[in-house]
């Protein structure tokens, strides 16, 4: 019994003594593990010497690592750090180089943490953001709190800010992976670049920037798991991976991070030599950088060339023009000082951006917009002509959206005295001089702002010039001017006779003032050629109504044809109905008859 209670009474002695044999079998067999894979190495090793395997022709990359990969010193090294390479690899860290979080945790932590704070913000500001319906924006808190909860942007905010880093406290600092649902806001970021490039003034240079952007994320993506293969296979085993990091100068994070960056660009851009992949893994990723770089940097070599053609069209489009004139005016043997002198307004166009078609521009927007754009540009212009300055607004508007530009070329007449007037201008940049016949001698010199012409197209009765210039007006410089037909002014004026009646006035009494009007002729009665164009007016009202009469008339008569034949028709199938109805009522009436006879 005593020796019975002895072997129940210590159990725990004897399982403690199991334990301590399996963990010193389990230190033996480690022990031994790496034993062998310390002789497997040195065998390796030794094979290489023994049996001196065939170099590779030395690539651009050799020159970079130095000559101690060469030398059998540095073989040395790295056949020791082979033990270290075997050994079961210790836990990525932030990223591939793993100073940047062994070295920089707390700022890495900041970052973090400002990072989320920003999300809550974004948060924030999508459910304070309007949005249209039907067209008009809303504005109110609760309604676009309503639209934002059912929007797929608010489920992945919140997934994104769930947070999954509490982890840390039972996990430990080293699994920044556990962060990964932050990339949910990823998509945060393409509308970010989406709104840019529609809101900037300079698209193709924003395009441009972003494809730049694009490539180094690439490069950068690639360069790390570049590193980080080469961390897996183990540093300076063979001439493709990453050299031996116990060399100092291999050892720096600095080092480290610009030579995987230059093998990456090597490699995607496919411009330099870089070293022969050796095991079948390096294979395998070198095929797939490859096929990658020849991909995307196609893609985004054929997207830079059409942004750059996109930038240039413009330019294209105009040199297309002056080509063409050039072509003509050799074909048709103009002088040489006229052709200088188109060239030279060309280059004028172009230097001062003058080679936009508004019209052509803005066509494709309502004529609401139109509108606003063209008072926007060109009210405060209209506005300094004397006889417009009190006019209605609407009149304004009507004759803004009939101002069309003009360039003149130095020495251009814009008018010669006796000339029909039939538009005034207005100067928006340039100088004209007013000059004799000679065309020298300048009595008075127009600027900016300055106009002329606008009593000629309003061709007021008792006029002493009547509607011709009364003065000769030359460009001296390249000048820009704003046209105002009489056709226009006129058309305009047809819904506003209150405003021509004031216009008129107004233009008698500056005619009056310079003693340029005769009294006895404007109180006479209607100017015999006012009474001519209004007779001319009506025949050629006339001549279109009676080409309109016989239009219809022809048209009558076709219909009328149509009708008499569809009439005709009806009569003959009629007829035919009848027919049929009667043989049909015949044969029933006959045997009738011939049963009475025989009663």
């Amino acid at each position: 019994m005593a020796k019975i209670n002895t072997q129940y009474s210590h159990p725990s002695q004897d399982q403690l003594a199991v334990r301590i044999m399996d963990r010193d079998l389990d230190h033996v067999e480690n022990g031994i593990s790496r034993v062998s894979r310390l002789i497997v190495s040195l065998r390796a090793w030794a094979a290489r010497h023994l049996h001196h395997e065939d170099q590779r022709p030395d690539s651009f990359l050799d020159h970079f690592q130095g000559a101690e990969l060469k030398e059998v010193s540095s073989r040395d090294s790295t056949a020791q750090s082979n033990l270290g390479s075997q050994e079961p690899p210790s836990r990525e860290k932030r990223a591939c180089f793993d100073e940047l979080q062994s070295e920089h945790l707390m700022m890495w932590l900041v970052l973090d943490y400002s990072a989320d704070v920003l999300y809550g913000l974004d948060v924030l500001v999508r459910a304070r953001t309007g949005f249209l319906e039907q067209g008009l924006m809303v504005k109110d808190a609760e309604r676009l709190w309503k639209h934002y909860t059912k929007t797929i942007h608010f489920k992945l905010d919140v997934l994104s800010l769930v947070p999954t880093d509490l982890a840390y406290l039972r996990l430990g600092m080293n699994y920044p992976e556990l962060r990964f649902n932050r990339l949910l806001k990823f998509a945060r970021l393409f509308e970010f670049f989406d709104r840019t490039e529609t809101r900037t003034n300079y698209p193709n240079v924003f395009r441009i920037g972003n494809l730049v952007l694009y490539i180094l994320i690439i490069i950068h993506w690639n360069a790390c798991i570049y590193f980080a293969i080469s961390k897996f296979i183990g540093f300076g085993t063979d001439s493709w991976v990453y050299p031996n990091i116990s060399n100092p100068e291999y050892g720096r994070l600095s080092r480290k991070y610009i030579y995987s960056l230059y093998w990456s660009t090597l490699t995607l851009t496919t411009i330099g030599e870089t070293p022969a992949p050796v095991k079948d893994e390096e294979y395998l990723f070198v095929v797939i950088d490859f096929l990658v770089g020849v991909l995307i940097f196609a893609t985004i070599v054929g997207n830079v060339g059409s942004m750059i053609s996109n930038m240039n069209a413009s330019r294209a489009e105009f040199q297309a023009k002056i080509d063409s004139i050039k072509q003509y005016m050799q074909f048709r043997k103009v002088t040489k000082d006229l052709e200088t002198r188109v060239i030279r307004w060309f280059d004028y166009l172009w230097a001062n951006r003058k080679t936009v078609d508004e019209k052509e521009v803005l066509k494709n927007l309502p004529d609401k917009l139109k509108a606003e754009i063209a008072i926007n540009v060109h009210l405060d212009t209209l506005k300094k002509v004397r006889i417009f300055q009190d006019c209605e607004a609407g009149l304004l508007v009507e004759l803004v959206l009939k101002l069309r530009p003009a360039v003149f070329s130095p020495g251009d007449y814009i008018c010669k005295k006796g000339d029909i007037g039939r538009e005034m201008y207005i100067i928006k940049e340039g100088k004209l001089a007013v000059v004799a016949d000679d065309g020298v001698t300048q009595f008075v010199v127009l600027s900016d702002g300055s106009y002329f012409g606008e009593i000629s197209i309003l061709n007021i009765k008792g006029s002493k010039s009547g509607n011709r210039r009364t003065a000769n007006i030359r460009s001296i410089g390249y000048s820009d001017l704003f046209c105002l037909s009489k056709d226009d002014l006129m058309e305009a004026l047809t819904e506003y006779p209150e405003a021509k009646k004031a216009l008129e006035e107004k233009g008698r009494q500056i005619l009056m003032k310079d003693n340029l009007i005769d009294e006895d002729l404007a109180k006479a009665g209607s100017d015999p050629k006012d009474i001519e164009e209004k007779v001319e007016y009506l025949e050629s009202s006339l001549d279109t109504l009676q080409t309109r009469f016989a239009r219809l008339l022809a048209e009558y008569n076709a219909t009328q044809m149509k009708v008499k034949q569809r009439l005709s028709q009806l009569e003959s199938q009629v007829k035919t109905c009848g027919r049929s109805f009667q043989s049909d009522g015949e044969a029933p009436g006959d045997a009738t008859k011939t049963e009475d006879k025989q009663q």
